[in-house]
């Protein structure tokens, strides 16, 4: 069986997540209907990254194997006509190889976080943004979030839920930029625990309204202990920007 590689973007806004569930429509199932629709023997998608509910993606990565060879560009125009009117868009298809697995095989995933630092209330962004009223010191942020990089045990910044066996990962960059009324959060690691990037920012904006020092942030790092982490961002902040292979 044929084997692709597809890009997806999707708004996450009013989807259970990535993963299909039985509480609601996620972005999976979206796609996988979609690819019923084409071919009589769909295996399914398998995805990058296991977006949670309301996260958006501009580069999720998927794998999926088909019954019969599709030329990338037509299966591309046909997946997206048949998802429509869903928010979820297929960018790019490419052939893969056999042994490709979008999961499995990825060399590092890119997030952004995206906070709106003013007074007035969101309107365009009100799904796509964590709105924070109060003013941001993002280079105090920016110095604080260092502390995080490297290879460290992130059980602070995990969720209680999250079913990863180790709570050590290597985290390659955190860096909070501001642009104007935007404060810009980018994470890259190979593999993130679960809302480990939320709980970051979370964290991250302590620091940032004077609540915190950069050396309450790797106090709450060293303690290994969830009680310690500041507060989870909200979902409609967050989007996996791009995926490494």
């Amino acid at each position: 069986m044929p084997r692709y590689k597809v890009v997806i973007e999707y708004d996450g806004t009013g989807y259970v997540g990535w993963q299909r569930q039985a509480n609601g429509l996620s972005v999976q199932e979206v796609i996988e209907s979609a690819l019923a629709r084409l071919d009589p023997a769909p295996s399914g998608v398998r995805g990058a990254g296991r977006t949670d509910a309301g996260v958006h993606a501009s580069g999720q990565v998927g794998h999926v194997d088909l019954s019969r060879d599709w030329r990338p560009n037509k299966l591309r125009e046909a997946l997206n006509a048949q998802m429509r009117p869903e928010k979820v868009a297929i960018l790019l298809v490419e052939h893969a190889a056999e042994d490709f697995d979008a999961r499995f095989s990825a060399k590092a995933r890119h997030y952004l976080y995206r906070i709106v630092n003013r007074r007035a209330p969101l309107t365009f962004d009100s799904d796509r943004a964590w709105l924070v009223k109060r003013k941001l010191d993002a280079e105090a942020m920016h110095e604080a979030a260092q502390r995080l990089v490297g290879r460290h045990d992130f059980s602070t910044f995990r969720d209680s839920e999250c079913q990863a066996e180790n709570p050590v990962r290597t985290l390659d960059r955190l860096d909070v930029v501001r642009k104007g009324d935007e404060i810009h959060i980018f994470a890259s690691a190979r593999a993130f625990l679960h809302r480990q990037v939320r709980s970051m920012v979370g964290s991250l904006e302590h620091v940032g309204s004077g609540k915190w020092r950069a050396e309450d942030l790797r106090a709450a790092l060293d303690a290994r202990d969830r009680a310690r982490c500041g507060q989870v961002a909200p979902a409609a902040g967050l989007y996996l920007i791009r995926v490494d292979y």
